[in-house]
């Protein structure tokens, strides 16, 4: 398992659904946002410009709602990674009481950013976010 990445965000009331609650398409945008903002803040320049990622697969288990004006904790960090494939995992609490509201496993897979095609990630770089 990887070094664990963090980033808090607050419901707006965009985020708000009929029910009255965060709407689930919040909580996959939050997974993808977080995702995005852990491979920015690790990867060396050069790769950031040379692969992207593409969403094989999302599993979202939803615990608890989340309401207006709370703040969010969102946690990531990479599980297995085998080939051309990458687990990432997500956990998302809210920060009054660390209850968990929902987790995440996405499935990712790297491109190639000029052919749009899968492409091996280096080992040096691999090694900054999985064991």
């Amino acid at each position: 398992m990887s070094d664990r990445f963090e980033v808090t965000v607050s419901v707006l009331p965009a985020d708000i659904d009929e029910q009255n609650h965060v709407n689930n398409m919040v909580y996959l945008r939050w997974v993808q946002e977080v995702a995005i903002a852990h491979w920015r803040a690790i990867a060396p320049a050069d790769a950031r410009d040379a692969i992207g990622w593409v969403v094989r697969r999302h599993e979202i288990d939803y615990k608890s709602p989340a309401t207006l004006g709370e703040e969010i904790l969102l946690r990531t960090w990479v599980g297995q990674a085998v080939r051309l494939t990458f687990e990432r995992l997500t956990e998302i609490r809210r920060c009054s009481d660390d209850q968990l509201l929902a987790s995440a496993r996405t499935l990712w897979v790297p491109i190639n950013t000029k052919t749009a095609r899968p492409t091996r990630v280096p080992a040096e770089v691999r090694h900054r976010f999985s064991t």
